[in-house]
């Protein structure tokens, strides 16, 4: 086979297992190497260490996996509507309504590396990767030609809009790669930054992670800023508000039925009095399939206490 044979045969395999979107792109530098560094010597990526060791491998993908050559990106599809407003309760980010991600995707994943696998010769080499590690997921997807970085970060696929999990799997067999998506479709738009409460983005495309919704209820592990923590609204966990007034979403934004993720958008919506007295084994029964398990029950009261004064000052606005 050649290598577009090959490819092709890869892309056909991804999509029947379930995938919606893959490309095919080499593993050179990516073009925000720099930006990543002095993002990082800022310090907008906060407690998140880890950014700081990833770094050199994030900004040269070659070097993550010995003799890789080549990235298989995948998409999945994750949107699933909000529940009927009620309050008070704790909102949850549309791509935690449901199984882990990191546990979900494994075994479609791991499915496509054997198929790569089956492609070469005996030693070839392909591992997947799922949020995790220094892969730099959304470079590597535009340079797929699957899309483009938004500017509030996220990766927007022109027919799906943002709400998409991304994966790759890297490999060292050949296979033909895909012309990169060079189109900046933001246009002029700045809904996105505009509709962040707590102002996260200095910048089109620069997240400050320290000010961020997702960070604070998710990464941050001690007490939130009580000015940054009035502004969190009702959110306990993860935060959807740049992506659900991004007008890529609005029109193409398409509900989820993937079994494999087990989506409920009733997850979408938390009881706070019951998160504020959950103990642990109640918790992990509930809901440690999900990734509310990251935080664990401390970070959730965390959240749900905020959540909950943030609640009693607006009805307290609101009263007569």
């Amino acid at each position: 086979m050649t290598p577009t044979e090959r490819a092709a045969h890869v892309k056909q395999r991804a999509l029947a297992l379930g995938f919606d979107a893959v490309g095919i792109t080499d593993l050179r530098p990516v073009p925000h190497g720099a930006a990543l560094e002095r993002w990082l010597a800022s310090g907008m990526a906060g407690t998140m260490t880890y950014m700081h060791r990833q770094a050199p491998r994030r900004a040269r993908p070659a070097t993550i996996l010995p003799n890789a050559a080549r990235a298989i990106v995948v998409t999945r599809n994750y949107y699933n509507p909000d529940p009927e407003p009620a309050r008070p309760a704790g909102r949850v980010a549309k791509y935690a309504r449901g199984r882990d991600y990191h546990t979900a995707l494994r075994e479609p994943l791991e499915q496509l590396c054997e198929s790569v696998r089956a492609l070469g010769s005996p030693h070839t080499v392909a591992k997947a990767y799922v949020d995790a590690g220094p892969v730099p997921e959304r470079e590597l997807a535009q340079r797929a030609g699957l899309g483009w970085i938004g500017k509030n970060t996220m990766f927007i696929d022109p027919r799906r809009g943002s709400f998409s999990f991304i994966a790759t799997v890297l490999t060292d067999l050949d296979l033909a790669t895909d012309v990169p998506f060079e189109a900046d479709r933001c246009g002029h738009c700045t809904r996105c930054l505009d509709a962040c409460p707590t102002d996260a983005f200095p910048e089109p495309r620069v997240l400050d992670a320290r000010r961020c919704i997702s960070y604070l209820t998710i990464e941050h592990r001690d007490e939130i800023d009580p000015a940054l923590a009035a502004l969190m609204d009702d959110w306990v966990f993860g935060c959807d508000i740049c992506q659900d007034v991004c007008p890529w979403n609005n029109k193409f934004a398409q509900a989820a039925e993937d079994p494999v993720l087990a989506l409920d958008s009733r997850l979408g919506a938390l009881d706070l009095e019951e998160l504020l007295r959950i103990d642990e084994a109640d918790f992990n029964s509930r809901y440690g399939w999900t990734p509310l398990e990251r935080p664990g029950v401390e970070g959730m009261r965390r959240n749900a206490r905020i959540a909950t004064r943030n609640a009693t000052k607006e009805a307290a606005w609101r009263a007569p």
